[in-house]
């Protein structure tokens, strides 16, 4: 892998992923830049705007993570997996705006987040993961990758038939590619019944914050 650039340190001190309250909120403020940005996962947290103005930072217990041995593959996704072509790092930005198509439920991906990650793309952290049908973008995601650690973000599929299993496609080659590059952690926030059905289960948020420290070293 190409080594990520280190950007300018943050100016703030944020809380760390254990100060979280009930809902999993540890704190509201600071900004979007690459450092803040590093400084939060390799904490424990991410950021998810709280209204139009305030960023809400958060550490969800229980956490989500797929483990890289756990993964599951249906019958039909394996029948699926040939009809797709995978690719990486080949148009980042435009699967952050499809992950943040105002039409989707609970779409909170804006302008503000697209210019902060991508700008972390640029410097070698955010990585997305493309499922191309046809020649067309029909499904994909993004995250964090910080040495062992792959912080999910998001992901998204077109409608069917084009973009049916797609999402899922990626999920499986993003657990491929961290396979073969010594990943360890594959975090996806907040499990769903979509993640569940591909093995993600929960694990306490101590645990994850354990297993962070030594994906992340």
């Amino acid at each position: 892998m190409t080594i990520p650039h280190e950007p300018e340190p943050t100016r703030w001190r944020l809380p760390s992923g254990a100060e979280a309250d009930q809902y999993g909120l540890v704190g509201v403020g600071a900004d979007l830049q690459p450092g803040t940005l590093l400084a939060a996962y390799r904490g424990g947290l991410f950021p998810m705007p709280l209204g139009r103005r305030r960023i809400g930072w958060w550490s969800p217990d229980p956490r989500g993570v797929l483990p890289l041995d756990g993964v599951h593959v249906s019958r039909s996704l394996r029948r699926a997996l040939p009809r797709f072509e995978v690719r990486m790092d080949t148009c980042f930005t435009e699967v952050m705006r499809r992950c943040g198509d105002p039409t989707r439920p609970h779409g909170w991906i804006d302008d503000d987040f697209i210019a902060a990650y991508t700008r972390l793309h640029e410097l070698g952290w955010a990585h997305s993961v493309e499922v191309f049908r046809d020649g067309t973008l029909a499904g994909g995601l993004y995250g964090v990758r910080i040495r062992g650690l792959f912080a999910g973000e998001s992901m998204f599929h077109a409608r069917p038939p084009l973009g049916t299993d797609a999402s899922k496609v990626a999920v499986v080659a993003t657990v491929e590619w961290l396979r073969d590059t010594g990943g360890q952690l594959f975090d996806v926030q907040w499990t769903t019944d979509h993640l569940a059905s591909l093995g993600v289960v929960d694990i306490p948020r101590v645990d994850y914050l354990r297993r962070l420290v030594v994906a992340t070293s």
